[in-house]
């Protein structure tokens, strides 16, 4: 299946961007090769607003953020999940606004019994860009709703980018803030033990029975028909997790000799995420019985069928 990715998208850095009636985005400066285009920064509701991922404790983007927001009430803040490009703003801004700050819980708030046991047992790595201060005023539950003027909003529970991920369905609208869970650039990197791809599946999986079908992304332009994508996010990972059982059938091997074949088509400049997302794939593969391990698990260790 070929990917659905739109790459085509130039925003403009630093300024309030319309979207649709009553909603605003302010994307960050903070391009680069895991944050795309920059972070988005949404601004739900007229007079009085939500801030949604406020993002990067960066003094520009806060200014920025400032002058989108030219006088208005910030009645809530909401944070889909806590890595650096997405949260830090968000205690400095309920400072400055005197909002609450909602979202899930710290980073490693719903790991999984077997990711908090790798994480203390094996050498997995991982940790890349965790915001370990977050701390939410206002813990959110899956199906919590949040209202303000004007607008309503519903959250998910979505893990696997981040056990703590969050997507908030915006009602009436058939649309939703899908954080980095889906975005319309790229695949999402699942790096463990914070990253799970278990839970990514099933998340993947409670999206589609939903009916939402317009995403605003953490990075990169507003996606349409999401559930094109949320076919092809399933039909990707399937299709990797053949591709390592299939590696491993001819010979055990580590996750940098499965990302040197899986991956040879891809600029080596990016394959330490990819090497993250094939371990992540291992872990799932290993919980399943799927693989097992000369000796104890962890990111460099070699992995055979079972």
């Amino acid at each position: 299946m070929k990917p659905p990715f739109n790459t085509d998208h130039h925003p403009p850095v630093g300024e309030a961007e319309p979207l649709a009636d009553g909603l605003q985005v302010v994307t960050a400066p903070n391009a680069g090769p895991m944050t795309f285009t920059g972070t988005r920064s949404y601004i739900l509701g007229e007079s009085e607003v939500a801030v949604i991922d406020p993002g990067p404790d960066d003094p520009a983007h806060l200014a920025a953020l400032e002058r989108a927001l030219a006088g208005r009430r910030v009645s809530h803040i909401l944070v889909t999940h806590s890595h650096v490009d997405h949260s830090p703003l968000a205690a400095r801004l309920g400072r400055q606004f005197d909002a609450p700050v909602y979202g899930f819980g710290s980073a490693d708030a719903a790991r999984s019994a077997l990711m908090d046991e790798l994480a203390q047992s094996g050498d997995l790595g991982g940790g890349e860009g965790i915001d370990n201060s977050f701390r939410p005023d206002i813990l959110l539950a899956d199906g919590d709703h949040v209202s303000g003027k004007g607008w309503g909003l519903e959250a998910i529970h979505t893990p696997g980018h981040l056990s703590n991920h969050l997507c908030f369905a915006w009602k009436g609208q058939g649309s939703l803030f899908s954080g980095d869970h889906v975005m319309g650039w790229a695949s999402t990197l699942i790096s463990p033990p914070d990253g799970d791809l278990t839970a990514f599946m099933q998340s993947l999986r409670k999206l589609q029975a939903r009916a939402e079908d317009t995403y605003y992304c953490g990075h990169g332009a507003t996606l349409q028909e999401a559930q094109t994508m949320l076919a092809y996010l399933l039909a990707h990972r399937l299709g990797r997790e053949e591709q390592i059982r299939g590696c491993l059938a001819e010979a055990p091997r580590d996750v940098r000799e499965l990302t040197e074949i899986m991956y040879r088509d891809v600029d080596p400049m990016l394959h330490g995420a990819a090497a993250r997302n094939v371990l992540a794939h291992l872990v799932d593969l290993y919980a399943r019985g799927l693989v097992a391990v000369d000796g104890e698990f962890g990111a460099n260790a070699r992995f055979f069928a079972t």
